[in-house]
């Protein structure tokens, strides 16, 4: 039988050379190999191995300035454009809580980390990349031109760890958990999903029941949820742009999910993708992946709360929608109402 060879850091270089124009994404998923191995190729040319725990990389980032902040799963990437302040450190959650850059950090999956400095035409290329115990991109911390550059050597020297290797070790990705529902326990579900005061209790109740998200809403039925068409997703985009309605868009892995708050304005689809390009804002979203999607309704304290939220074919969480309420401004009545009149899908039945 025959035994893959690894590839080495030279064969990654020079491919990488020789494929400029692609995305270090697309890059690793052609040569087979995590996203973090690309990057380790080049360390000591560009690329730096840092202390990956988010008390390091968020001191680290503060001292940056305006940057953008990106986080992505396969299907949706998310970028929002401020800085880093508000800092919460937390043994198994963390935040950044500001008015545009607005993260929930699992430290648990922030074992990789590097600084990267590549030549670009308007001067260096600059970014923070930290990646899962697989090599999966967590999160990415990007300079722009208004960055505090000066401030870059710092955390290099602060953080730069022993090992400069070329080659990582790291470990299996773990497969997207699969739908789990209890239709024994679904009378259960719906009498505790009503005493809910949080959305918070949420997960806590799934846990609880031994289901997760996905498997609760294939059972939970109205009032709970609602089973909407894949392309209801595209639709609620398309509504939104055109009433200024405020919302909170979610998109994770499982190190980092990242929010923005507030409207949606311009979407310039392309093929598969449907793009959000606002000022300080970008949504990179993959119709084609969207294979469920729920409209849900949480009681609160404050009141009921509607989402959207799509999934892929493996049951993999893609991104989540909700209405925004401010003190002086609540608009999660209006974001009900346009779910409302989202097309409807017939329920999915459970395998």
């Amino acid at each position: 039988m025959s035994q893959t060879v690894p590839i080495t850091p030279d064969a990654i270089r020079a491919f990488q050379a020789g494929n400029t124009g692609m995305r270090p994404r697309d890059q690793a998923d052609a040569l087979g190999i995590p996203e973090a191995q690309l990057v380790a190729a080049s360390v000591g040319a560009g690329a730096t191995r840092i202390a990956p725990h988010p008390d390091q990389v968020m001191a680290a980032a503060r001292k940056l300035g305006e940057v953008m902040a990106l986080t992505r799963n396969p299907s949706c990437v998310h970028e929002k454009v401020g800085e880093y302040a508000n800092y919460h450190p937390g043994d198994h959650a963390a935040m950044i809580l500001t008015e545009t850059i607005d993260l929930r950090i699992f430290p648990a999956h922030w074992c990789h980390a590097f600084m990267v400095e590549a030549a670009g035409k308007a001067g260096p290329r600059r970014s923070l990349q930290v990646f899962d115990a697989a090599g999966d991109a967590v999160h990415k911390i990007i300079l722009r031109d208004a960055s505090r550059h000066e401030a870059w050597d710092g955390p290099l020297a602060s953080l730069a760890l022993p090992d400069q290797g070329p080659t990582l070790d790291l470990a299996p990705r773990q497969p997207v958990e699969a739908p789990k529902a209890r239709p024994d326990k679904a009378e259960t579900l719906r009498a505790e999903w009503r005493r809910m005061t949080d959305t918070h209790q949420f997960l806590r109740l799934t846990s609880r029941l031994r289901m997760n998200r996905l498997g609760a809403y294939r059972i939970a039925g109205a009032p709970f949820v609602r089973a909407l068409a894949p392309e209801a997703v595209d639709n609620m985009l398309t509504a939104l742009a055109g009433t200024g309605i405020a919302v909170m868009i979610f998109v994770g892995n499982r190190g980092c999910i990242q929010i923005h708050s507030g409207p949606v304005h311009t979407l310039k689809p392309m093929g598969p993708w449907q793009n959000v390009l606002d000022p300080g804002f970008n949504l990179h979203l993959r119709r084609d992946h969207i294979s469920e999607v729920w409209a849900v309704e949480k009681q609160t304290r404050a009141g009921p709360t509607v989402s959207v939220e799509a999934f892929d074919a493996r049951g993999g969480l893609i991104a989540q929608v909700f209405g925004l309420r401010k003190e002086s401004d609540d608009h999660r009545a209006a974001f009900a109402a346009l779910v409302a009149d989202l097309p409807g899908a017939d329920a999915v039945e459970e395998a």
